[in-house]
């Protein structure tokens, strides 16, 4: 009986990973529209717990560099 040789990418799939109740797509339109994904570091995201917290202050954190830019 031939052996049959997997490809490489076919390797890192493993049986157990079950797609079948998959939904094709479900973020692209989201996706579409433009994201940035930024991974925080576990420290800060104890801090930052959720998007609306991380938002906040880096508009505040913004504010503040705008006000120093407009003075010097």
């Amino acid at each position: 009986m031939k052996r049959v040789r997997k490809k490489k990418h076919d390797q890192e799939m493993l049986d157990e990973y079950d797609f079948s109740s998959g939904v094709r797509g479900k973020y692209a339109k989201r996706y579409k529209q433009g994201s940035n994904v930024i991974v925080l570091d576990p420290d800060v995201a104890k801090v930052f717990p959720d998007k609306k917290s991380v938002n906040q202050s880096l508009r505040a954190l913004a504010k503040i560099i705008h006000s120093q830019e407009q003075k010097a």
